[in-house]
């Protein structure tokens, strides 16, 4: 799937790149969700597309979403359960404020892929890619729009 407009072509395939670079190395599971507008909390919003896109469906339970609102300026980073029992308890934290540096240079695919690679290193640590591994999940950028536009109420 091409971009959206969001982002150049370019940057989409580094994107995709850094996803599937991390991904080669671990049975996890890595996706991206933007979107302009978040129109509630980012955390619960994140939270609604993760079961949207069915990430809490992986059998290691060791999904991890990369969730961004372009025009609000917010993202948020879901870990499955699995990953979530594995890692330190502010890790998705301090990848965040990673991210956010590099977001306030002017470096947004930058920062976006290495967080992405950051989360794959973990996920490589902790679920390593099995001989027969089997890819759960598509490895896209999941746009805006494809999905529904509000969390039900």
């Amino acid at each position: 799937m091409a971009s959206d407009g969001r982002f150049t072509d370019a940057e989409h395939r580094q994107i995709l790149d850094a996803i599937g670079a991390a991904e080669r190395l671990t049975s996890g599971e890595i996706r991206l969700f933007v979107e302009d507008v978040c129109g509630e909390n980012v955390l619960d919003r994140a939270s609604y597309i993760f079961h949207e896109l069915k990430m809490d469906r992986t059998a290691e339970r060791n999904g991890v979403l990369f969730y961004l609102a372009l025009e609000a300026r917010q993202f948020a980073i879901l870990g499955d359960a699995g990953i979530n029992r594995k890692v330190p308890e502010d890790f998705w934290h301090s990848i965040k404020l990673e991210m956010e540096h590099r977001f306030a240079l002017g470096e947004f695919v930058a920062g976006l892929s290495n967080g992405i690679e950051r989360a794959g290193a973990a996920l490589a640590e902790h679920f390593p890619r099995k001989h027969d591994d089997k890819n759960e999940l598509p490895d896209e950028i999941v746009y805006g729009g494809k999905l529904k536009d509000r969390h039900p109420r």
